[in-house]
């Protein structure tokens, strides 16, 4: 008995321990050294006065009333309402993407701990320094080459939805340059401090935007040969970065062209436009790269029941030549809550990348170059959606309607919008042999979304009947050993 005794105290004694060192380790989180460098890395940038969104997390005192409400956005992780917007699934497929703002497993312990034992202040003298904004520029990536300017719209209180035309408008380039990168912002006439209603982009008018630049003869008609198709703009989507190869040409003369442009209310009067800011590549770049302009999706024949969760929807294509894979972006609708991007090679079904998707913040994940998939012609590739069309959604307006294919929210899309280039046989197998370099691969490596990157290491000698005949000889006498 009394070992038995002596043994719970022990174990007493040993659990107190655990609870000590677990409070010490809780109460050593402090905001200025330990969560104000996650806030300036990934939040301060939009919650700051002059920002985007709905209140400042700059100061102690602004920061601490919200605690409990930032430990549970951050830890919603992946899904619709997770902030940072960012909702790559952390345990599958490829993690290196470029300006990924996305927050640790540790990132997000050490912010609930905070949250939770009253989220102490601690020293000012750990605070980091301090980030500096400046407010005229609105670029993400810095200023732009060019800025091309559409006109303004006016959105009306509570009108329904529009869809259609905006006026074309000339870029004014003289030259013929290759694009590096391009992004879109709304500038409107909503106080930065506040909206209206909370809608999809509360903030903003402007949903979505299809559209091209386009060469024009002197009848104003499009010349043939000339047009080049954009990356869709969407509500809240970050910038587009080309692939360093690949270049998008932006033609001389050239003039800004959309017929579809979809438009909503925020719940106030707001007038608005787009400003589209291009950086360009150096003169006398050339693109190693052709872009590819493959259909992965399907926008036609979608069927999602009412009062129901967990749907999916499957979409294939193949492709028909060496192909990298630059970016994922998932394209749903409101139901929309998930998308997993495959590779089907051979026997091999692997899982590229899955994110969650949220309607009010539409995003491209851009793969870092060394991590973006190389894919041999003949792959197939998948795509496969899961839809929530239940009241657990919060961008469903209505559970109960069945929904089909169409443009407005309330409809569905499903389709990957991500940009990808073609190689030739020697491009390919050059990229290959670059990133076997480059991440120091050895035979038993493994890198997701490159099947051949090591099958085999060494290209196989071509056989002469000769070399046959010797084989052949060789295999006999190992047999005779």
């Amino acid at each position: 008995m009394r070992v038995v005794e002596s043994l719970f105290a022990s174990a007493s004694l040993a659990v107190a321990a655990l609870g000590l060192v677990s409070t010490a380790t809780a109460q050593s989180i402090t905001f200025h050294k330990d969560i104000e460098p996650i806030l300036q890395r990934s939040c301060q940038h939009c919650h700051r006065d002059g920002g985007v969104a709905p209140m400042p997390l700059v100061t102690y005192e602004q920061v601490a009333p919200f605690a409990g409400l930032i430990e549970y956005k951050t830890g919603i992780r992946d899904r619709a309402g997770a902030m940072p917007p960012w909702y790559v699934e952390k345990d599958i497929g490829i993690q290196h993407f470029k300006n990924d703002p996305s927050l640790s497993d540790q990132e997000i312990e050490a912010i609930s701990r905070w949250a939770r034992t009253g989220a102490p202040e601690g020293d000012v003298t750990d605070a980091p320094v301090a980030l500096a904004f400046d407010d005229s520029v609105k670029w993400t990536l810095g200023k732009p080459d060019l800025i091309v300017t559409t006109e303004d719209f006016f959105m009306q209180a509570g009108r329904p939805d529009w869809w259609g035309e905006i006026a074309r408008a000339p870029t004014g380039l003289s030259e013929d340059r290759y694009v590096k990168s391009v992004e879109i912002v709304e500038v409107n006439d909503v106080p930065s401090a506040g909206s209206g209603r909370e809608t999809v982009g509360g903030r903003y008018i402007f949903h979505h935007m299809i559209w091209r630049t386009e060469v024009h003869d002197e009848d104003g008609n499009p010349v043939a040969g000339q047009t080049v198709n954009w990356p869709v703009h969407e509500v809240g989507r970050n910038p587009d970065i080309f692939d360093e190869d690949a270049g998008r040409l932006l033609r001389a003369g050239s003039v800004f062209a959309t017929d579809s442009v979809h438009m909503h209310s925020n719940g106030r009067d707001t007038t608005g436009h787009l400003e589209i800011g291009f950086r360009f590549q150096p003169r006398g770049y050339e693109p190693k790269y052709k872009p590819s302009f493959l259909g992965l999706g399907n926008g036609v024949d979608i069927s999602i029941a009412g009062d129901e969760k967990d749907q999916e929807l499957h979409a294939y294509t193949v492709l028909n030549e060496h192909t990298k894979v630059i970016t994922f972006e998932p394209h749903l609708h409101a139901p929309g809550e998930r998308m997993c991007l495959e590779a089907i090679w051979g026997y091999t079904v692997e899982t590229l990348s899955c994110v969650g998707y949220d309607h009010n913040w539409v995003r491209g994940y851009p793969f870092e170059d060394d991590y973006a998939p190389l894919l041999p012609k003949g792959t197939i590739l998948h795509i496969v959606g899961y839809f929530n069309n239940t009241d657990e959604n919060p961008n469903v307006p209505d559970p109960r309607n069945w929904q089909g294919s169409g443009n407005r929210s309330v409809t569905n899309m499903f389709i990957d919008l991500g940009i990808r280039v073609t190689m030739s046989e020697e491009q390919f197998f050059e990229a290959m042999e670059e990133r076997r370099q480059n991440l120091d691969l050895g035979p038993n490596d493994h890198v997701i979304g490159c099947p051949l990157c090591l099958a085999p290491l060494i290209a196989p000698v071509p056989q002469t009947a000769e070399s046959a005949d010797d084989l052949s000889d060789d295999v006999a006498f190992q047999g005779a050993e």
